[in-house]
């Protein structure tokens, strides 16, 4: 088995559209199958082997911290409660507390089966440790999809038309040369990635048939019906 890594988790949005649909609580903290979308995430890294993550929620989401915590409470966890300008910002600060080779850093609102994580992570593993690896998925459940155009060897060639092969599926394997980058200005994390691959990166596409963005009310139902009735992985990898 490949070496691990560590993980980090972008879970400062403010999930505006689920708020104004009639969730209560933080985003981190929105039900799938009667799981929080935090839980599964966290859930989805343990069973990847994965065990030490630096985690980033907003302000007004303070109590997922203390909820982090308690569910988790033999996890190594580092919680930061900031109030970012965008996703890029959130990026940026979970991934200056993340030492090593590589790192994933999965967003929050990325609900997919426990098993297909696991079999990503160690997909993008087994590429060489100076590349990274970009989770992709032929299944467009996002309003405003970053499309991919890859190759025949899974090598990534552009990121960001009209259109392209896959979507990105907001999981990123980057490696260290690619953390320890100094962008120019930019607004989005998006762009961040087109901008290292301009400037060379190496990035590889690993796919994962079935991603949702869970952004509003019916993304949350489409996550739930292809959980099926699978709910979660336990704290020994398997699936329950």
């Amino acid at each position: 088995m490949p070496a691990r890594c560590r993980g980090g988790i972008i879970a400062a949005g403010d999930g505006t559209r689920l708020r104004a649909a009639g969730f209560s609580m933080p985003k981190p903290l929105v039900p799938v199958a009667g799981v929080a979308l935090i839980e599964w995430v966290i859930e989805n890294f343990r069973a990847a082997g994965i065990t030490s993550l630096v985690i980033i929620v907003n302000e007004q989401a303070r109590q997922c911290r203390d909820w982090v915590q308690a569910r988790f409470p033999d996890l190594d966890a580092e919680v930061i409660v900031k109030t970012t300008r965008s996703s890029l910002e959130s990026f940026l600060e979970v991934n200056r507390r993340l030492t090593g080779d590589r790192a994933l850093v999965s967003t929050v609102d990325a609900w997919c089966r426990p098993r297909d994580f696991v079999r990503f992570v160690e997909a993008a593993l087994r590429r060489p440790p100076d590349t990274s690896v970009l989770a992709v998925t032929p299944l467009v459940a996002d309003d405003n999809p970053l499309w991919v155009e890859v190759d025949a060897t899974s090598r990534v060639r552009a990121l960001g038309g009209r259109e392209g092969t896959h979507v990105t599926a907001g999981m990123y394997m980057l490696s260290e040369r690619a953390r320890a980058a100094s962008p120019p200005p930019l607004g989005r994390l998006r762009e961040f990635l087109a901008w290292l691959l301009e400037q060379g990166e190496p990035f590889y596409a690993e796919t994962i048939e079935t991603v949702v963005d869970v952004d509003q009310p019916s993304d949350v139902a489409l996550a739930e019906a292809l959980a099926g009735g699978q709910t979660r992985v336990d704290r020994r990898g398997d699936d329950r």
